[in-house]
């Protein structure tokens, strides 16, 4: 009979301890990653990124607190009252830099092969931009700040174009062009 009740309480303690990782382990993977929001002093577009692991730890605790680990405009700004947090907290997802990247890539098409892009992968074959001189770029040469405008004034190059591009432009003397 005690062993019953000690197998009892050891599950209880375990599927307690297991809502308690998975609210943590859920706020943790929500505020993870740079972020674009609108600063609300500048009304310009800053990259911030929020300290996940205490929201991860107030989630277990219980109460929902997020504060940012992270700003282009500090440390001159530092002590800014972190306004631009509803921004995020509204909608952590749309400001995301991959989902705000994910969402411009879909449904276009690369300027040089015009095929489709379907999803990106962020760990290789990701793809580039042209800008208007017709130089390629890869999106993380730009701070993450300047991506909402440079996605106005820049268009689309999948991986296999921006290496076929890359190698003519490295050896033109191996390429023949038809």
């Amino acid at each position: 009979m005690q062993t019953a009740i000690y197998i009892v309480i050891g599950l209880a303690i375990l599927v307690g301890l297991f809502f308690v990782v998975r609210a943590a382990l859920r706020s943790y993977l929500r505020y993870r990653g740079t972020r674009i929001v609108t600063c609300p002093e500048t009304e310009e577009h800053v990259a911030v990124e929020a300290d996940a692991l205490h929201a991860a730890t107030g989630a277990v605790k219980g109460r929902h607190q997020v504060r940012l680990r992270d700003c282009t405009r500090w440390p001159e700004r530092q002590d800014c009252g972190q306004e631009c947090l509803a921004e995020l907290e509204e909608s952590p997802e749309d400001c995301l830099l991959r989902n705000i990247l994910q969402n411009w890539y879909q449904g276009q098409k690369c300027v040089f092969c015009q095929r489709s892009f379907g999803e990106i992968h962020w760990h290789d074959h990701k793809p580039a931009l042209l800008d208007s001189e017709a130089e390629i770029h890869e999106w993380s040469e730009y701070p993450p700040e300047k991506l909402p405008d440079v996605l106005d004034t820049h268009r689309p190059v999948c991986w296999n174009c921006l290496i076929a591009e890359q190698f003519r432009k490295e050896h033109p003397e191996l390429v023949l062009d038809r």
